[in-house]
């Protein structure tokens, strides 16, 4: 199923192929103003109780103005979907959730059946914000050293050194990484939550910003280690990348025709349109999004609503919660607004969520997917007006 969130790039000039829709399009509800959303003010921990005063209350201050969304940023990296575009046909919803990632510093597992591009989109991607990305193909005889790297032993100064494995880098493809097992798997753990790498006691700091982007084949599950739910709870995005569609995967043959060659990107016309200080402005800025009490309450009740669900075994933790509030806040900037509404907490549910859950036996056997179970919390969970 394809994301729920729409897709295309903020501003800039929209790709030749494909053509898709600009960055998100109007909520079929007109956005409230701000007015409408006030945000509550933060309490201050073990406050002494008011004391009675004899003075007249001072008057209600005025509303905060949401913070400016600078033009520029957005359109960079609108830019970033026409580069993508040149090597990668379609997958403009999946390009969307990789820029959110970014925005966020959260770890993105994309999954879908082989030849869907999932490799070259994570190329093309680093080729156009000019980041440093290594691919590792994760197999049943990979080692954890093998990517947190090791201590070697060097003959001419009778000293151990410290040889750096391919986590240190900007974007680490960790290509079929449910075909390695658990003990290689379990050593991202600290690289992707903790952004560094521990070897013979010594921490060492992962480049920033780092993004691990995993992927796995939904249909071949034949000497496959699934990944554990507290590893899945470490990735911030699930994306699933579906077969495109017949235009789509006529313009890719056409391309191959005319000579495209997938390894040769810069021959392909991918260039940088944008990089490390440019992302760092960017969330920056959608730090400074404002989101309300009544918003933060929504996307409370639809994590909650998830653990009450008679389908699923397992909800959504406050885990879960705290990437729901970051990526609707990174999906609001991108939409050109300062502030938070429900309609970016619905957009992003399901990507956020979906690895989120578990499905009860009995609720898989009868055809219950957790796509339906989340379409069914989202339809009950009230949402504030």
């Amino acid at each position: 199923m394809s994301e729920t969130f729409p897709s295309g790039a903020p501003g800039g000039p929209a790709p030749q192929a494909p053509t898709g829709p600009a960055w998100p399009p109007a909520p079929s509800t007109p956005a409230a103003p701000l007015a409408a959303y006030p945000a509550a003010p933060a309490a201050a921990p073990f406050a002494a109780p008011p004391v009675a005063s004899p003075v007249a209350p001072a008057a209600p201050a005025a509303p905060v103005a949401p913070p400016s969304v600078s033009v520029e940023l957005r359109d960079a990296l609108g830019a970033v979907r026409t580069e993508v575009a040149k090597a990668v046909v379609g997958q403009d919803a999946a390009v969307s959730g990789l820029v959110i990632a970014l925005l966020c510093r959260g770890h993105v597992l994309l999954e879908g059946v082989p030849g869907v591009a999932k490799t070259l989109l994570v190329r093309a991607l680093s080729a156009a914000l000019d980041l440093r990305t290594t691919r590792v193909q994760f197999t049943p005889d990979l080692m954890p050293g093998d990517v947190t790297g090791s201590l070697v032993y060097d003959a001419r100064t009778a000293e151990f050194s410290f040889r750096e494995g391919p986590v240190f880098t900007n974007l680490l493809l960790a290509d079929e990484i449910n075909r390695t097992p658990p003990k290689t798997q379990a050593s991202l753990l600290e690289a992707m939550e903790e952004r560094q790498v521990s070897v013979d006691g010594t921490p060492r700091p992962l480049p920033d910003p780092f993004l691990v982007i995993a992927t796995q084949n939904p249909v071949e599950y034949e000497g496959t280690y699934p990944l554990p739910e507290a590893q899945l709870d470490r990735f911030l995005l699930k994306l699933t990348l579906p077969l495109p569609a017949r235009e789509e995967e006529v313009e890719v043959l056409a391309r191959h025709a005319s000579g495209f060659d997938p390894r040769d990107l810069r021959g392909a016309g991918v260039r940088p349109v944008a990089g490390i200080e440019l992302l760092a402005r960017a969330r920056a800025e959608v730090a400074q999004v404002q989101v309300s009490r009544e918003v933060l309450g929504y996307a409370v009740d639809v994590c909650r609503a998830t653990r009450e669900s008679p389908s699923l075994s397992l909800g959504v933790s406050p885990r879960g919660a705290t990437a729901l509030l970051a990526t609707a806040r990174a999906w609001a900037w991108l939409s050109g607004r300062g502030y938070v509404t429900p309609d970016d907490v619905k957009a992003l549910a399901h990507p956020t969520l979906r690895h989120r859950v578990q499905l009860r036996a009995e609720a898989e056997l009868e055809g219950v997917t957790t796509e339906s179970v989340l379409d069914t919390v989202l339809a009950s969970v009230p949402v504030p007006r």
